[in-house]
C-alpha cells in the first residue's frame, strides 16, 4: 500500500473528477453504471469495462485519503 500513499493528490482529484463525470450530459457514465450494478442489469461486457474505466481513478482517490488518514492516526 505504499505506492497509494505517494500518489500525488492534486493531479489524482482533477482526473478523478473529469473521468469520474464525464460526460457532464446527461448522466455521468460512473453514476450511471453503478444505478445498474445496483438494479442487477450491469452484464455487457462494455457496460462493466465502462464502470471499472470512470471507476478507477475516484477508487484510487479515495483509498489515498484512508492510507493518508491511517497515516495521521498511527
Amino acid at each position: 500500500m505504499n505506492w497509494i500513499g505517494r500518489l500525488p493528490v492534486l493531479p489524482l482529484a482533477l482526473g478523478a473528477a473529469l473521468l469520474g463525470l464525464a460526460p457532464f450530459s446527461p448522466q455521468p457514465h460512473l453514476f450511471e453504471k453503478l444505478g445498474m450494478l445496483l438494479q442487477g442489469t450491469l452484464s455487457r461486457p462494455v457496460d462493466v469495462f465502462d464502470l471499472l474505466m470512470h471507476g478507477a481513478l475516484p477508487l484510487l482517490l479515495v483509498l489515498r485519503g484512508l492510507v493518508s488518514l491511517r497515516a495521521r492516526a498511527s
